[in-house]
């Protein structure tokens, strides 16, 4: 399957990234590996950070992939797992480059990208306890998001800061550091496949 130019011009300026860095890269540059005009670029992304949000979009998307299968049977540490650990291989292709983008939109000289960056960690949070079937409500929501946004974080750090970026040394911390926290996850209940619902109403009694 051919990829999209989106797809195309995320892959061009992770390239070149790897290259030269995040911070250098230019997107004349991307537009010239491509062999497009600079307007075909402005068109698909308004700057260099919204590329970067469609990288960890591609994470996401694989985070929300998981077949259901892999978590059927498991506790919820076991499914918390399995699901954050798909979004950091996503991103290992480019681990060093993946650092960068997030120190760039860190950057104190940056402030316009802190807000967004909290509410997309906040959904990011949201989105880890959906694909790993956490049905918690109430005011067990809000308190799963806290401590699973302290542990992600945590994580995220020791993985940026291993310069070989080893996910299976980081999926035995993470494990370790979900084992500790089974005693909240053990009370946040699992809810099961939703069946799709027939598209027929059933006959009037």
């Amino acid at each position: 399957m051919v990829a999209g130019r989106r797809e195309r011009i995320v892959d061009a300026s992770l390239e070149l990234a790897a290259a030269a860095g995040w911070d250098n890269l230019r997107l004349y540059q991307v537009a010239d590996r491509l062999g497009l005009p600079l307007t075909a670029i402005h068109a698909e992304f308004r700057d260099r950070d919204a590329i970067a949000d469609a990288w960890f979009g591609r994470a996401l998307g694989q985070v929300l992939a998981v077949p259901a299968g892999e978590l059927a049977g498991q506790p919820p540490r076991e499914r918390l797992l399995r699901v954050m650990m798909r979004w950091f291989a996503a991103l290992a292709p480019h681990h060093r480059v993946t650092g960068e983008m997030l120190r760039v939109k860190l950057y104190p000289g940056h402030p316009q990208h802190w807000v967004p960056l909290a509410f997309d960690l906040s959904r990011l949070i949201h989105w880890f306890l959906d694909a790993g079937l956490i049905a918690s409500t109430g005011y067990r929501r809000p308190l799963a998001e806290i401590r699973l946004t302290a542990l992600f974080l945590k994580t995220l750090r020791a993985w940026l800061s291993d310069r070989d970026g080893d996910l299976e040394r980081l999926r035995e911390q993470l494990g370790r550091d979900l084992e500790r926290a089974d005693r909240w996850l053990a009370r946040l209940p699992h809810t099961r496949p939703i069946m799709h619902q027939s598209a027929t109403p059933p006959p009037p009694e």
